[in-house]
C-alpha cells in the first residue's frame, strides 16, 4: 500500500425529511483487503431514495433498509446511496487504475473492502455503470418470476427496474412483452427495450406473468385485474408505510393467482446457493453492455450541487419531465 492515507472526502448526508447538507470527513486508513477510490459518477435510485429522503422508511424496516455502506440511521441524519462509480486510487497494485462499481453513498472519495467492489467492464461506459444495482435487482426480479416460452407478460411501472425487466423478459424467445405506464412518454423508450407499451386502460388482460413496479395502489391493482388464469404476480417496488388496499374478495381467489414478493437484499431460492454477490454484480455489469440503456440515466446534476437539487430530482413539478436515473458527477 502506498500514498496518502486519511484522506478527505466530502459526503451527502440526509439530516431532516426533504432536507439534505455536504459534510466534509476523513476517510480511515485502508487495510491490506481495501480501496481508496475516486467517485466518478453516483446514480440515485429515485423510489428507495426518496422513501429515505422524506423520512417514509417504516422504523421497523431500518435494518432491512440499510445499505451495506451506509452511514448514521434513517430516522437522520444518514448517509444512503448505494449507485457508485469510481476509480481506484490506492490499494494492491492490480486494482489501481481500475474502474469499480460500488454499493456506497454519494460522496466524493471513499474507502471500501475489495469484497465489495466490481470491475466494471471497459466497454460499459462510467454513466451507464450507475445502472449496476438496479440491473441486478432486475435480474433478481426475473428469477423469481421463472418466465416460460411463449408466457404473455406484462411490466407495470415504467421506471428504471420495470424498464431493465421488460428488457431483460424481452431477450427471452416467444415472450410477448407488455409495458404499462401512465406516462405516454415513456413509449418510445419501452419500445425499444423490447416491449410494447399501453396506458392503463389500455392494457391487455389474460397475462400469464406480470412484474409490478410502479409502487402504487393503483398499478398493483391494474396487476390483480389483467391478470390470467394462475397467473404469476411479482411485487418488485416498495411502497415504504404505505399500506395499499387491494380487491382481494373479487376474483383473486377464483383464477388461482399468486403474489410473490421480491427483492435484491434476498436473492432467489433458485440462484441464492449457486451465485455469490461478486457473480451476480459480474453478470449485473455484463448486461449493461447495451447502448439502448443509456436512455434510462440522466439529468447529470455536478456533486456540489447535490443539496439543492435532490428535492426536485426525487420530486419533479407538477408538469416536470420525471427523471429515471438521475447521475452526480464528481470533478
Amino acid at each position: 500500500m502506498s500514498g496518502k492515507r486519511g484522506s478527505m472526502a466530502t459526503a451527502l448526508w440526509h439530516v431532516a425529511p426533504g432536507r439534505c447538507e455536504l459534510r466534509e470527513e476523513r476517510l480511515r486508513i485502508p487495510r491490506e483487503d481495501d480501496l481508496q477510490i475516486r467517485a466518478i459518477a453516483s446514480g440515485v435510485s429515485r423510489g428507495t431514495e426518496r422513501l429515505v429522503h422524506r423520512g417514509r422508511v417504516p422504523e421497523s424496516q431500518h435494518a432491512a433498509m440499510r445499505c451495506p455502506m451506509q452511514e448514521g440511521e434513517l430516522s437522520f441524519p444518514v448517509k444512503y446511496g448505494y449507485a457508485a462509480v469510481g476509480l481506484v486510487e490506492e490499494g494492491p497494485a492490480e486494482w489501481i487504475g481500475r474502474r469499480v462499481f460500488v454499493l456506497h453513498p454519494h460522496q466524493t472519495r471513499f474507502v471500501a473492502p475489495i469484497a465489495m467492489c466490481a470491475r466494471i467492464p471497459d466497454a460499459i461506459p462510467d454513466r451507464r455503470a450507475v445502472l449496476a444495482a438496479n440491473m441486478e435487482t432486475a435480474l433478481n426480479v426475473v428469477w423469481d418470476a421463472a418466465p416460460r416460452l411463449g408466457e404473455r407478460a406484462m411490466v407495470i411501472g415504467a421506471g428504471v427496474v420495470g424498464l431493465l425487466c421488460a428488457w431483460l423478459l424481452a431477450r427471452i424467445p416467444g415472450l410477448r412483452v407488455c409495458v404499462v405506464d401512465r406516462d405516454p412518454a415513456r413509449a418510445k423508450l419501452a419500445a425499444s427495450l423490447g416491449g410494447e407499451f399501453f396506458a392503463p386502460e389500455a392494457a391487455p388482460a389474460e397475462q400469464e406473468l406480470i412484474v409490478h413496479a410502479s409502487a402504487s395502489e393503483a398499478g398493483l391493482r391494474l396487476a390483480l385485474d389483467r391478470a390470467g388464469f394462475e397467473a404469476r404476480l411479482l411485487e418488485a417496488s416498495w411502497f415504504g408505510d404505505a399500506e395499499p388496499a387491494l380487491p382481494l374478495g373479487a376474483a383473486f381467489h377464483q383464477k388461482r393467482l399468486q403474489l410473490i414478493s421480491t427483492q435484491v437484499g434476498s436473492v432467489s431460492p433458485a440462484m441464492r446457493g449457486r451465485r455469490a454477490y461478486a457473480d451476480r454484480m459480474a453478470l449485473a455489469l455484463s448486461f449493461l453492455d447495451d447502448p439502448r440503456l443509456d436512455a434510462l440515466v440522466g439529468p447529470a446534476v455536478p456533486f456540489a450541487e447535490l443539496p439543492s437539487s435532490m428535492s426536485a430530482l426525487l420530486d419533479p413539478p407538477a408538469g416536470a419531465p420525471q427523471p429515471l436515473c438521475p447521475i452526480i458527477l464528481y470533478d
